[in-house]
């Protein structure tokens, strides 16, 4: 819980980041450039994810594992070492070869997403895949020690670096009167170099790690750690990119199905910027918010199998899909209802855009919780070894989302709209089988807490607390007129309602405080108080 802590509040700024950066790229490239923008920056991260969402994890995995086998520190590093090592060469060979497909492949790939103005913003983020696919490395390393912190400063400072040299390079661009590719492009550039910058801090933290002195074992192994990374990884990275995937059915489908339905490639472009750039990301940040209860449940988990500890694998089964669905059901309600409110906080003064965007969002609210549960279940899977399970999950839902994008996207009354549905469509195809699944592959000692305890009573607190909210929020938004402060007194009220009846309902229990960090202070200090309460007066 430590970990997933550190991560959740470095997630939250890196977030909270990435929309102050959006906001003024917005102003400066506008919905088309942003189109151009965001075509990159979705060919980026399939083959980023392709390059590193399973080594990390299978890193992590193997590092942990071998820490709780070895008893002998000499023999434990000596074996971690090893791994390390394998893992950086497959780091790197993919990185590289990644780098070089998207600086030789930029005009094909533009082309082949029907984005051709994209082609300068694909070349300027092709060396942030190499500098990402070391990173990707380190941050295993150090996950499997159970040590979250470099994972989070490392992300601060990409996303720090991104802000900074992001919006420096548009501004220049834009002032010696380049066309909007080519800002666009300056503004890729930044992030590139915000990259770099997270990749040589993590390059000097891992110079610095006291474990890289310890002599290499030389006792053999019947296991290769090559070979063994490759049998983890291949899976949990298929699954991965089967899900970018979908994220790339939505851009190819979007700008080709509109421009069937009768729009102009300008148009389509307009379209899709304002839904990557407003409502994706609004959607996206719950979902992120879980990924670091996965990061510190794999090597976690994976600890408690290697140990043949039953009740510490149950906890962190439990608790883990438990603390997925109280953070992931409450948000996805509330940006369901309050999509307008919450897109002009953000992007105030970009009217023409939120009304494309918001109710694309209220739509991708209602995905947010299996979004979120997929995270979760695919880590739970991984670590119990049953890789190939959320791919075949991942590739259905992939088929569900095709289909009905193609269809509805296809359908003029409906248009764009078709993304969104097609989403949700598709999320809670793979929740249904990962769930399923979990009750396959995962032993029957460590199942999963009770339906009602999971699910009924944290909807039963999300309900009260949008009903709440909205007993504020319409009458302030009347009588002040000001709609900021009505949905920020909202938001307020549902949080101060969640927690009331999450409390009531005992959805949180003493055992889950007392994980968090200062967790059984708090809890001696509210029984001290109300010890003292109950006590008799004594002085008349």
């Amino acid at each position: 819980m430590s970990g997933v802590l550190i991560l959740s509040l470095s997630t939250v700024i890196v977030k909270v980041i990435g929309l102050a950066y959006k906001i003024p790229m917005l102003s400066y490239l506008g919905a088309e450039g942003m189109g151009y923008f965001n075509s990159a920056y979705e060919i980026y991260a399939l083959l980023c994810v392709i390059s590193t969402a399973g080594l990390p994890v299978a890193l992590s995995m193997l590092i942990a594992a071998r820490r709780e086998r070895d008893t002998q520190k000499q023999e434990a590093f000596g074996s971690i070492r090893r791994i390390y090592r394998s893992a950086l060469c497959i780091f790197l060979i993919l990185g590289g070869g990644g780098t070089a497909l998207m600086l030789a492949f930029a005009k094909p790939i533009s082309l082949w997403i029907g984005n051709e103005g994209a082609f300068l913003c694909v070349l300027a983020i092709a060396p942030a895949l190499f500098c990402v696919c070391f990173s990707s490395a380190v941050r295993g390393y150090f996950q499997g020690f159970h040590r979250m912190a470099p994972t989070a400063i490392s992300q601060l400072i990409e996303a720090f670096g991104k802000l900074i040299f992001g919006v420096w390079f548009a501004s220049i661009a834009l002032k010696k009167g380049m066309d909007i590719p080519s800002v666009a492009a300056f503004a890729v550039l930044g992030l590139s170099l915000g990259t770099l910058l997270s990749s040589l801090y993590l390059f000097l933290l891992k110079a610095a790690d006291p474990n890289r002195q310890e002599r290499v074992s030389l006792i053999a192994e019947k296991e290769q750690p090559f070979s063994t990374l490759l049998r983890i990884a291949v899976p949990i990275t298929v699954s991965s990119a089967v899900l970018n995937v979908t994220r790339l059915i939505d851009m190819t489908l979007i700008m080709r199905r509109l421009q069937t339905a009768g729009m102009s490639a300008a148009e389509a472009n307009a379209i899709y910027g304002s839904y990557t750039t407003l409502a994706v990301p609004v959607f996206g940040l719950i979902p992120s918010l879980i990924t670091p209860i996965s990061l510190a449940l794999v090597p976690k988990l994976s600890a408690a199998i290697e140990s043949r500890s039953r009740e510490e694998e149950a906890m962190v089964t439990d608790r883990s899909i438990r603390v997925a669905v109280l953070f992931a059901m409450p948000a996805s309600m509330g940006i369901a209802v309050y999509a307008r409110p919450i897109l002009s906080l953000l992007f105030s003064g970009e009217e023409e855009a939120i009304a494309v965007a918001a109710p694309l969002l209220s739509l991708l609210g209602f995905s947010i919780l299996f979004s979120g549960l997929i995270t979760t279940t695919n880590a739970i899977l991984q670590s119990y070894r049953c890789t190939g399970k959320p791919i075949l999950s991942m590739a259905v839902g992939a088929v569900v989302k095709i289909v009905t994008a193609y269809g509805l996207i296809g359908i003029p009354s409906v248009g764009v709209y078709g993304a969104p549905i097609s989403t949700f469509f598709c999320n809670l195809t793979v929740t249904a089988m990962n769930f399923y699944f979990l009750g396959i592959c995962v032993p029957k000692g460590q199942r999963v807490s009770g339906f009602f305890r999971v699910w009924c009573k944290p909807l039963a607190a999300s309900s009260f607390a949008i009903l709440g909210s909205l007993a504020v929020y319409l009458p302030m938004e009347r009588w002040t007129e000001n709609g900021t402060v009505a949905f920020l007194s909202a938001v307020v009220t549902a949080v101060l309602v969640y927690g009331i009846f999450a409390l009531l309902l005992r959805i949180v229990t003493e055992e889950d405080i007392a994980l968090l960090p200062m967790g059984t202070q708090l809890l001696n200090r509210w029984k001290h108080f109300g010890e003292n309460r109950k006590k008799p007066r004594t002085d008349g």
